[in-house]
């Protein structure tokens, strides 16, 4: 199965349903620092040069692209929380989680808390052995060292990195929380049942979204996923205008109170 990011999907039958948008950054030189930003952002885009400046501006382009069209009101009006943009400040009542990664950049926003996203290029995986037999757990390194397939590790990396922005924790040390078995197969150290997981191939490449869906019952559909034109070289504010692109759905889990295992 493939989607159109501009094709309604019929399988999108729960709502309110978090929403992706996803921006390649425009190329050029030392962008100026446009004069939407607020105090905070103009503090921290100082502090950046070069390609971190433009990819962060990128970014804080595409949180208000993102709240605009979660909630309706005018990109113009609308800005995110100071810090960690996991929620909207203008309008108040949405939550965000943003990933960046070689030249695109990645949002999603939706009405309940519990929202994280992670991207990364479907090649990119440099010693990731190491990387398992270091932070992953013994039952996790017994099937992806005998399946030795880097793209297993690739979905198991962005699975955890998404659960852990989910769930407002660093990567020191939580690593583990969310244990991913053969075949996909997700533990999470919540007590509840009301997360999920999505993983897509986009753009050439993985995006992945974990989620908090209080009330669900069963495997929902689709969060919708929509590429947008990037930014204009000034960073102009205007409505973005939808881009054409195509997406295949990989991995559709719920994630498992980890007390089922035990």
């Amino acid at each position: 199965m493939a989607g159109s990011s501009k094709d309604s999907n019929p399988e999108q039958v729960v709502s309110p349903m978090p929403q992706i948008w996803l921006c390649h950054e425009t190329p050029g030189g030392d962008p100026e620092i446009p004069g939407w930003l607020t105090d905070y952002e103009r503090k921290t885009v100082a502090k950046f040069g070069g390609p971190r400046k433009r990819e962060y501006l990128t970014s804080r382009w595409l949180i208000r692209q993102a709240i605009s069209r979660t909630s309706g009101e005018l990109v113009s009006d609308c800005r995110p929380v100071p810090g960690r943009p996991n929620r909207s400040e203008v309008p108040s009542g949405f939550y965000l989680s943003l990933s960046h990664s070689h030249g695109l950049s990645a949002c999603v926003a939706g009405p309940v808390a519990g929202l994280g996203i992670d991207i990364e290029p479907l090649q990119r995986h440099p010693q990731w052995h190491k990387v398992v037999k270091r932070w992953f757990t013994p039952r996790e390194q017994e099937w992806l060292f005998r399946t030795d397939d880097p793209g297993n590790f690739l979905v198991t990396w962005t699975l955890k990195e998404a659960w852990l922005k989910a769930t407002g924790r660093g990567i020191a040390n939580n690593l583990q929380t969310l244990e991913v078995l053969e075949g996909f197969e997700l533990y999470g150290d919540q007590d509840d049942s009301d997360w999920s997981a999505y993983c897509y191939e986009c753009e050439g490449f993985l995006v992945t979204l974990v989620c908090r869906q209080p009330g669900i019952t069963g495997q929902p559909g689709w969060p919708s996923i929509q590429l947008l034109q990037p930014p204009a070289e000034d960073f102009g504010l205007g409505e973005a205008e939808d881009l054409d692109t195509y997406w295949e759905p990989h991995v559709q889990r719920i994630i498992h109170p980890a007390t089922r295992t035990e």
